[in-house]
């Protein structure tokens, strides 16, 4: 049996429902995208294209899921750990579904992601985006800055719209689009929290709803006036804190290999490493697959940005 592929969300998360809870960790940003579709519908990723689109792969129809990924264009194709046989096997798969859904690129573990760009666009014919770091909180050790951490409300959204669109400017994303609707998302959720000095604030970091015992932080973000204080770890840790208190087992996040201050930070205070990911382009469409995908992979972030995961 090869790879089969559907637009019905509800379709992937029962089929390969066994397969994500089965592995937590290496299939995060498939349990969250899928369920941020799900919850919020087919657009909440960009209106305008083609629908999201969910994949699994087994052996026969009575096997086990073995494999599985998901896309929301234009984004690429998202996946896991994913084994190079299933990887190049998954690019013809999309290749033979055709149709006009873009495959600009490809985010997953070291490995799988080599394997897919390799078939789908022949060796030597991608480039790498970013590399990033999946880390996993062991025991965490929050710093003490001064100020406090407090859950966002509904009349914080045009203030962390503003932010989000900072944080987009920071990582060469699309700082011009509107925020509005993902800051309102995470805020109604319960999952954005701020931290303040003297009332003001001065960081912010998100995460996603507790998911199959796993919780995913992201985006944190310091605006420039306020970094170097400690206030992105300080925020990072309430969210974290929030997040276990919420009942999450596992909390998670990604960091770009290439920004040792996040990749410090981010271990002070408790995560440890688990795998590696990498984002990588096709030919001349590097830009289009580098643009974030919240609540998936993130794309690279500078030094300061307090950068942590986002779909």
């Amino acid at each position: 049996m090869t790879w089969q592929l559907t637009g019905d969300v509800e379709e992937f998360q029962r089929v390969a429902g066994p397969y994500l809870a089965a592995d937590p960790v290496g299939t995060t940003a498939l349990i969250t995208v899928s369920e941020t579709v799900r919850r919020h519908g087919p657009s909440v990723y960009g209106a305008g294209g083609p629908p999201p689109r969910f994949g699994w792969w087994r052996a026969d129809p009575s096997a086990p899921v073995e494999a599985a990924f998901v896309q929301t264009p234009p984004h690429a194709p998202v996946f896991g750990t994913l084994d190079p046989g299933h990887a190049r096997s998954l690019a013809r798969a999309l290749r033979t579904a055709g149709g006009d859904v873009p495959v600009s690129g490809v985010r997953g573990a070291d490995g799988g992601a080599q394997a897919f760009a390799d078939e789908w666009a022949g060796p030597g014919s991608w480039s790498v985006v970013c590399r990033l770091r999946l880390y996993r909180l062991g025991e965490l050790t929050p710093p003490e800055p001064p100020g406090r951490a407090r859950r966002a409300c509904a009349g914080d959204v045009p203030l962390v719209a503003a932010w989000m669109r900072g944080f987009a400017a920071d990582i060469g994303g699309d700082a011009d689009a509107d925020q509005t609707a993902n800051a309102a998302r995470r805020i109604a959720d319960g999952c954005l929290w701020l931290w303040e000095v003297e009332e003001r604030p001065v960081s912010m970091a998100s995460r996603s709803p507790v998911l199959v015992g796993q919780s995913r932080v992201s985006p944190v973000y310091t605006p420039a006036g306020f970094r170097g204080r400690g206030y992105a770890g300080a925020v990072t840790a309430a969210v974290s804190r929030a997040a276990i208190e919420d009942g999450a087992e596992l909390v998670l996040l990604f960091a770009d290999v290439d920004n040792p201050t996040s990749s410090a930070l981010y271990q002070r205070i408790g995560y440890r490493p688990v795998r590696d990911h990498v984002d990588l382009a096709f030919g001349q469409d590097m830009s289009a697959a580098s643009r974030p995908v919240r609540d998936a992979l993130p794309p690279r972030s500078p030094s300061g940005s307090g950068r942590a995961p986002t779909p």
